[in-house]
């Protein structure tokens, strides 16, 4: 069992990528549903969570996907704060590092939505947290152009998930071999091609947003499906993306299995956190 992880970050963060991956799963196969007209619903990874949430067994599967968001969260800030991955300090390297830490701060919320459906609270949405941070943001001085830079962030990572679908980067950090390869590869370029188109049109309600200043143009996944299903032959656009985003969950299952990962043991993260934080002499 040496491949479940040398320490507990390694044993959580295996275990978030493979909630991760389910999460996503499931958010692309009701999508697909949804575009072939099979029932289903294109929503986003909460709307996913409830849907675990009403079936057998319930309470206690979604307690078992918040324990494994929060280990993923946790991983991506480790990562991004130690360099566990060994980015470097490079420009690109610190971007990567801290979009791994934003990328925390997004899973952290998500596994609170999660544990406290898993407790019986929160059981109806309490708005669009999304829309309201955005509506904080545009109160602010030069709140127009921060929402602006969110956009835009928000499109880079989109083209960079583009690119590494694209450049077929996606199997770089896995412990794998040229055969198991040839068939995990094509399932992480699609799905990482999906996710950059949704980026793209995520970052887009940005913009508008900010051109607007109306915090009503922020949409996420949902909105990214809502708008590809309004295309023409928007059906198939749908189908296409979700399909995408189903085959980024199974990649995330087989990240929770070969991702080399390299993380520091519970007790030396504080120190390897300060060392990171402590400015170069």
């Amino acid at each position: 069992m040496q491949y479940l992880g040398r320490n507990v970050i390694e044993r959580l963060a295996r275990f978030g990528y493979g909630a991760r991956g389910i999460v996503y799963c499931i958010v692309g196969g009701l999508a697909l549903l949804a575009a072939l007209g099979r029932g289903g619903r294109a929503d986003d990874s909460e709307s996913a969570i409830r849907w675990v949430l009403a079936g057998p067994f319930g309470p206690v599967l979604v307690g078992l996907i918040a324990v494994g968001l929060f280990g993923f969260a946790l991983w991506r800030f480790v990562e991004g704060l130690t360099d566990a991955d060994r980015r470097g300090t490079s420009p690109k390297g610190l971007v990567v590092r801290a979009a791994h830490i934003g990328s925390a701060a997004i899973y952290t919320g998500l596994t609170v939505t999660a544990g406290g459906l898993a407790l019986g609270l929160g059981q109806a949405r309490s708005g669009d947290g999304m829309q309201d941070w955005t509506a904080w943001l545009l109160a602010k001085p030069f709140g127009l152009w921060l929402v602006a830079l969110v956009g835009l962030g928000v499109m880079a990572g989109g083209v960079a998930f583009l690119v590494k679908a694209a450049t077929g980067k996606v199997t770089d950090r896995l412990k794998l071999g040229p055969e198991q390869c040839r068939w995990a590869k094509p399932v992480g370029q699609f799905g990482y091609a999906a996710r950059g188109i949704a980026f793209l049109i995520i970052g887009g309600f940005f913009l508008a947003a900010a051109w607007h200043q109306a915090s009503s143009e922020v949409k996420g996944l949902a909105g990214a499906f809502a708008a590809l299903r309004a295309q023409p032959y928007g059906w198939a656009l749908l189908a296409v993306v979700a399909a995408g985003h189903f085959a980024f969950g199974a990649f995330g299952l087989i990240q929770a299995r070969f991702r080399h990962i390299d993380a520091p043991d519970i007790d030396e993260t504080d120190d390897a956190v300060l060392k990171a934080l402590r400015p170069s002499p």
